[in-house]
């Protein structure tokens, strides 16, 4: 059986939707296995344009299977308004290829309420959530404060269960945070419009993959955001909530015995960072305005704009480290097209010395980047489709790349489209 897991190297928005979009041609079923709707997978394909959050970014593909599994933050509410956004454009979505785990926890209306709760008590010192109730989900569900997908079957359970969260999170919500109470009758409305909307789609997600491995299927699984956001080993706390790590995959999908043959880490060309934390390759002024414009660089669940800088050697180092990364794709190397002299970020300055480690997060502040300057090839590559044709600068600047960090890049982006893409190493 072959199975790949397509992960962030850095801090997310590498373009991993993108590459599992491309990539589900040669696979049977795509999986996303963690994270909620905090984030979006731009795809770019004959359907059209689409900025996916809970979708796997293989709904596109016919006859793929798509899974939502047990890791996911399952928001019924943003959830049916993905698919009916994407199937009105055409795209077939039904109980046959997209399926969800009965062992999703899902997340309810007061978890994004209170998200926004704590972003405002926290004021400045805000950790940039996007506010879609990710941190309070995880913590209630490690505190086994949630439903499953699976008890919206089952009415008179699911009240029971319902009113005991009730009486406990109103006690959070108006005692620490001085908002109004949530009430059955409103939970049970929610309940009544999205749940019930969901509900065909949920299934034993697990013992279907089981099964369809065992039948010599083959699954893609799908990350959101990257390893410098992974609760474990990201920049703490400037982290989403969820394991972003390959690792993870076979857990959070459900199938935790399950054997991982390849890992696909994704980075940019550059770098780019929505929201709060430690970014020490960053650039400012006019010379981040014009990579930020050349890039569309703004959030796809927000609309923020991003932070940027050049690529940042020492911490794609880590992350392809972190994920086990077997082999890379570079995105967006098209977007540097404009530049003469290209930055790479090719260590840290940290107390007086120059490091290619990693720091603890509580050092990232106190780092410098230490900048290297590559020749720009000043010309659009983006209907190129061999290596061996691209400018040798550009060509330069890749093998530089995969040296620095010691893992092979096998796919080069040039563009948004699916096809838009140069494959190496003989693939």
């Amino acid at each position: 059986m072959k199975s790949c897991v397509v992960v962030g190297v850095n801090w997310g928005d590498e373009g991993k939707g993108r590459m599992v979009d491309l990539l589900t041609e040669k696979y049977d079923i795509a999986v996303r296995y963690q994270g909620g709707g905090n984030a979006g997978h731009t795809v770019i394909n004959d359907s059209g344009k689409f900025a996916l959050h809970l979708l796997p970014s293989g709904i596109f593909r016919n006859g793929v299977v798509n899974i939502l599994g047990n890791g996911v933050a399952l928001d019924p509410e943003n959830l049916w308004r993905e698919i009916s956004d994407v199937g009105s454009k055409g795209v077939e979505i039904t109980p046959e290829n997209l399926k969800i785990s009965d062992c999703a926890s899902v997340l309810l209306p007061w978890h994004r309420d209170l998200d926004e709760l704590e972003e405002k008590r926290l004021a400045d010192k805000k950790y940039g959530s996007t506010k879609q109730g990710i941190a309070p989900f995880y913590s209630d569900k490690y505190a086994k404060k949630t439903i499953l997908a699976g008890e919206l079957f089952d009415r008179e359970k699911l009240k029971t269960r319902l009113s005991d969260l009730l009486e406990w999170k109103d006690l959070t919500i108006t005692k620490v945070y001085g908002a109004a109470p949530y009430t059955m009758e409103g939970l049970l409305s929610w309940i009544d419009e999205y749940g019930e909307a969901i509900k065909p789609f949920v299934t034993d997600t697990g013992e279907y993959l089981t099964r369809e491995i065992s039948a010599g299927k083959s699954v893609l699984f799908e990350a959101q955001l990257g390893t410098l956001r992974d609760i474990d080993f990201g920049i703490f706390p400037y982290t989403p909530s969820s394991n972003t790590l390959a690792a993870y995959a076979p857990i959070g999908a459900g199938i935790p015995a399950a054997r991982i043959t390849d890992v696909i880490g994704v980075v940019k060309a550059y770098s780019t960072c929505v929201g709060e934390g430690p970014f020490v390759c960053e650039l400012f002024g006019e010379e981040a305005d014009r990579l930020r414009e050349a890039g569309a660089e703004y959030g796809a669940k927000t609309g923020r704009p991003r932070r940027v800088g050049p690529i940042d050697l020492v911490a794609t180092r880590y992350g392809v480290r972190t994920q086990g990364a077997t082999e890379l794709a570079l995105t967006k190397l098209d977007v540097l097209s404009y530049m003469e002299k290209i930055p790479v970020c090719r260590a840290y300055s940290l107390d007086g010395r120059e490091t290619d480690s990693f720091p603890f997060p509580t050092r990232l502040d106190d780092a410098k980047p230490v900048t290297e300057y590559l020749d720009g090839w000043g010309c659009d590559v983006s209907k190129t489709r061999k290596f061996e044709d691209l400018p040798a600068e550009a060509r330069r600047y890749v093998e530089y790349i995969e040296e620095a960090v010691g893992c092979p890049i096998t796919y080069v982006s040039v563009g948004a489209e699916r096809e838009s893409v140069i494959l190496r190493g003989g693939r």
